[in-house]
């Protein structure tokens, strides 16, 4: 290992942690400031300075793919025999080395029993996913509550259900889970404590090999996860902590950032480092993200910027209907000035608002990937079109309310919903309105499908606009960043009523602005009630920005009125709304150009090369009837 390489190229900061190669130290990294880049530099220099051996050091992160980077990072540096590993692991070789010959069959996942147990509850609960109960479960067990103390450990804690039947739930899921023999992701937890707790050789022998620890994402660290960080610690303070309070985003499997605020309390003479450095951002994105921080709580970080001025970020209400052909027509213009579209992202709340932009997207011919779940691959398209696919029936609109019934669509509110069950309820009122408008008596339940795999399937293959939630989006970033529909009871979400619970949401909405490396958009509807979080960030009393009306006397020009009449024909014969054939804009600028040719046509903003191939000819000939 080369020392000079190990400190080469850190700012003064990020060379102050790597030379505190002693415990314990907390890192407080706020976004894009070289998190990784620290760490794993410190790692080396414990090695390199003697301080420990690479086999003493056990380095936990949250997922595969972030130890699989740490360790391929200290190979580089010339450090081998460093563990890094995620926590599950991390306890599951614990088990495997000290629990007396330990075999354990662990769950790949709570569905499938939970998904039978759900199907016995009382009908009005009957369908919600399995996904939501698992998040419960998981609530609870990383809170170490068990059945009996769960409704005890509520608080202020909704669960997606009624307390008494989640209870229930829990119950069961346990019973049979341990019936069958196998264990869970947090029983390995459970259990590596309490092999910890009751044996005491294998105690001794653990801490005998690991003397330092480094935890990254430390402000993701639940109860469960803590407890058994410090029965790995035992009495020493070996420790290094790394983590962003400001990205706390996984309270509703009960994580919480109090561990990383509170370190330096549980221990009094840790250093303590903020890196502020940001290396993502211009300064633009990074001043707009900093007008959040006095309102964030916790310890105090302002991003400075290294990179180069940018554009201002823009935050602009529009129509509703307007919003989406907006990003859309925005997405364009960047790609036309040498932005790539897989450097583009639109976050959303929960996935129930992809389907929008996937229909959207596919109209103009922008090729895309939602990372998650696409609305056509979600649990409640994917049932309720399965059972109609092939059939001839013309009872398009009857037939899907009906199925949708069946499924458990609630017609009123859905306030008190888990998310995702609010997702599937979305859904299936989406299919139903989709029924409704490709309803006309002669459209069979087959062609409503492949209408359906048409209207909402990428574009075209290759890499694309990304559609993500916000928490898909911690840990990535993009050229462009777009955040829509910043309105109150999207984010904050309907259920955000309590100050925890805001302190939520407002975290989500920072994380999605310290996404975009250099532009940034943000919007509402004017027919929403703006996010209070938009007042936090400067932009108080907005008004409607409309984007660049059409004066009414071109309005009133007889080109204009024959090409809007020919744009509702083709909505109508499409089964899409007429903004997504062209906007009003687009219209206006095709009449004051005249264009007597394809080519010249091409040259308009806003029509590019799929719109040209589905409306060109139609167009000219429109225009022509009218010249």
């Amino acid at each position: 290992m080369d020392p000079e390489r190990i400190l080469a190229g850190l700012n003064p900061e990020q060379r102050r942690a790597v030379e505190a190669v002693r415990g314990p130290v907390c890192i407080l990294a706020g976004a894009g400031s070289g998190k990784t880049t620290t760490i794993t530099r410190r790692i080396a220099n414990q090695v390199a300075s003697g301080a420990f051996r690479a086999s003493q050091i056990l380095a936990v992160t949250f997922t595969d793919k972030a130890a699989g980077e740490m360790r391929a990072r200290l190979e580089t540096l010339g450090v081998a025999g460093v563990q890094a590993r995620t926590f599950h692991s991390a306890a599951l070789a614990q088990l495997r080395a000290f629990g007396n010959g330990f075999v354990g069959d662990v769950l790949p996942s709570k569905a499938l029993i939970l998904r039978q147990i759900g199907n016995g509850l009382p009908a009005p609960f009957r369908f919600r996913p399995a996904g939501d109960l698992a998040t419960e479960v998981e609530w609870a067990k990383n809170r170490r509550l068990t059945p009996d103390a769960y409704r005890g450990g509520l608080g202020d804690h909704e669960p997606p259900i009624p307390g008494d039947l989640m209870e229930r739930v829990f119950r069961e899921y346990e019973r049979r889970k341990e019936a069958s023999g196998k264990l869970d992701y947090e029983d390995l937890l459970e259990r590596a404590i309490r092999l910890l707790d009751d044996d005491a050789d294998a105690r001794e022998t653990f801490r005998s090999r690991f003397a330092a620890f480094t935890v990254d994402e430390y402000q993701d660290v639940n109860l469960l996860q803590q407890s058994l960080l410090e029965h790995w610690l035992g009495a020493r303070d070996d420790l290094c902590a790394v983590g962003d309070d400001y990205q706390s985003i996984y309270a509703f499997v009960g994580a919480t950032p109090q561990h990383l605020i509170g370190m330096p309390r549980r221990f009094g003479q840790a250093t303590v480092i903020r890196l502020e450095t940001n290396y993502r951002s211009t300064p633009e994105v990074l001043e707009f993200a900093n007008r959040l921080v006095p309102v964030l709580g916790g310890v105090e970080k302002r991003l400075e910027a290294v990179k180069a001025s940018g554009p201002e970020p823009v935050a602009r209400s529009v129509e509703g209907s307007e919003e989406t052909a907006l990003v859309i027509e925005r997405i364009r213009e960047l790609a036309a000035s040498g932005v790539p579209f897989h450097d583009v992202a639109v976050l959303y709340r929960t996935n129930a608002r992809s389907d929008g932009f996937e229909e959207a997207l596919s109209a103009a011919g922008i090729p895309f990937e939602v990372r998650g779940t696409a609305f056509l691959a979600r649990q409640a398209a994917r049932r309720l079109l399965a059972s109609v696919r092939g059939s001839e029936s013309t009872r398009v609109e009857e037939t899907v309310r009906e199925l949708a019934a069946a499924q458990g669509w609630i017609e009123g509110s859905t306030d008190r919903l888990g998310e995702q069950e609010a997702v599937r309820q979305a859904d299936l009122r989406r299919l139903v309105d989709l029924a409704s408008e490709l309803n006309d008596g002669t459209r069979t339940l087959a062609r409503f499908v492949k209408e359906l795999e048409t209207r909402f399937g990428p574009a075209r293959e290759g890499r694309g606009v990304n559609l993500l939630t916000y928490h898909a989006a911690k840990g990535l970033e993009f050229e462009a960043v777009f955040l829509p529909r910043l309105e109150e009871k999207e984010l904050p979400g309907r259920q955000a009523k309590r100050p925890a619970a805001l302190a939520y949401e407002r975290r989500l909405l920072y994380v999605g602005i310290t996404r975009a490396k250099r532009y940034l958009y943000l919007s509402w509807s004017d027919s929403a009630k703006p996010s209070r979080f938009l007042a936090e960030l400067g932009v108080s009393s907005p008004g409607r920005t409309r984007r660049s009306p059409v004066p009414a006397a071109e309005r009133e020009q007889p080109a204009f009125r024959a090409l809007r009449e020919w744009r509702r024909e083709r909505a109508l014969a499409d089964g899409v709304p007429a903004y997504v054939v062209l906007h009003d804009a687009t219209l206006a600028e095709i009449v004051r150009r005249t264009p007597r040719t394809e080519d010249e046509l091409a040259a308009i903003p806003g029509i590019g090369p799929t719109k040209l191939d589905r409306y060109g000819t139609d167009m000219l000939a429109a225009l022509a009837e009218v010249a």
